[in-house]
């Protein structure tokens, strides 16, 4: 059987996956594909992607944020991590099976010298620490899988860009669950740079394959990725708009007392807003009006906010503070 080894070397996220699923849709043969992208963090298909960012630290970082095809948790991503994906036709259930497409990686990993063991959720383990989050999709007769591996990955930024306040959300979406990780090049026996951990890793699972042979994108496959990419993975409608039904509630510290607001959201939108505390009868029905429709987006409610900003400070409220108590 032959297995096409892709080494990609595109920094966009919304490129990386949209080449994942026009791959899995467009090809018959075995796939494994190596790739990594710029900082950005990438949710699950069944996530409530504002549920699961820090939506402040992440645009003062000019962090993009992504969906994925398949379900699981939420994984950050930037150059000092690496992303696998490999893709099979498969014929009975027990073929979409996680130890079978992280045998290659893990065997790979030792061969560096590195004691590698898989958590209960089919994480990869080194020294006691996640360093490789799976998730899976299968379409028609063909299985995706794909991981991510944190070389020497802003360890930091990770953990900020991933702090939420879960409190304010109630929905049925698939939570992460946030594990303590580590970094690979802090445990190798021998330096190296991310470019050579990056190149050992394709070559050495690549031929791990008895019909692997390398092969590139064509003219073609890259022009009908860009379409994927550009109608779908960069789009708002994808990105938060697929997210699962969801109620937000904040309580909010005014001037004249606790100001209470609940979100209903839809596809992303905001359906119907409840606000109880010192605002005027007329101020909430002005509310409830300019709110209904709206993307649940900063980028969306800022200019809808300064329409009514000489009404709110005339109720001693500041509609930035605001603003920033709705996201």
């Amino acid at each position: 059987m032959t297995v096409l080894c892709y080494h990609l070397n595109h920094p966009d996220p919304y490129f990386n996956l949209a080449t994942e699923e026009y791959l899995l849709k467009n090809f018959d043969e075995d796939i494994f594909m190596l790739w990594s992208s710029e900082s950005s963090i990438v949710v699950g298909k069944h996530q409530n992607a504002l549920a699961e960012i820090n939506h402040r630290y992440v645009k003062e970082n000019q962090i993009k944020v992504a969906r994925r095809l398949s379900g699981g948790g939420t994984v950050f991503h930037d150059p000092g991590n690496l992303n696998f994906t490999f893709m099979r036709k498969v014929e009975k259930i027990e073929e979409v099976n996680y130890k079978i497409f992280l045998q290659p990686v893990k065997e790979a990993l030792e061969k560096l010298g590195l004691e590698i063991s898989s958590s209960k959720r089919d994480d990869l383990i080194l020294d006691g620490k996640k360093i490789s989050g799976n998730a899976q999709h299968v379409y028609r007769k063909r299985v995706l899988h794909h991981g991510t591996l944190l070389f020497d990955s802003h360890l930091e930024k990770l953990k900020n860009a991933l702090k939420v306040d879960l409190s304010r959300f109630e929905d049925k979406a698939v939570q992460s669950n946030r594990s303590e990780v580590t970094n690979i090049v802090a445990h190798l026996p021998k330096p190296m740079t991310v470019a050579e951990f990056r190149d050992f890793m394709f070559h050495t699972i690549s031929k791990s394959f008895p019909g692997y042979q390398f092969a590139e994108l064509t003219e073609a496959d890259r022009a009908a990725i860009q379409i994927l990419r550009d109608e779908k993975y960069c789009q708002w409608e994808w990105i938060y708009g697929y997210s699962p039904k969801y109620t937000y509630r904040n309580s909010i510290e005014t001037a004249k007392g606790e100001l209470k607001v609940t979100l209903s959201i839809a596809k992303g939108k905001i359906v119907q807003s409840e606000w109880e505390g010192p605002l005027s009868s007329e101020l909430i029905f002005k509310l409830t009006e300019i709110l209904r429709e709206k993307n649940h987006a900063y980028e969306a409610l800022q200019p809808a906010f300064n329409l009514f900003q000489s009404d709110l400070e005339k109720e001693g409220l500041n509609t930035e503070e605001l603003l920033s108590e709705l996201l």
